[in-house]
């Protein structure tokens, strides 16, 4: 049962968070990070609309000169 509580019995000792620039570079670099995923997701999404509309496009020009 000990191997299922060990950490219970630790004392509780809150993380120290790192202060001064190294503490504001890595904040710098991890905004950065994020930033660069979410421009990559809207850059994608942007690409799969932009073939879905392509591909509609084309579909409705087929289906209107064909049917004239």
């Amino acid at each position: 049962m000990a191997m299922l509580t060990h950490d219970f019995e630790r004392p509780f000792h809150p993380r120290q968070v790192p202060v001064g620039p190294a503490a504001a570079s890595e904040h710098l670099a991890t905004v950065k990070r994020f930033g660069l995923y979410v421009l990559g997701a809207l850059l994608g999404g942007s690409a799969v609309a932009a073939i879905i509309a392509l591909k509609t496009a084309a579909y409705f020009a087929r289906l209107h000169l064909g049917a004239g």
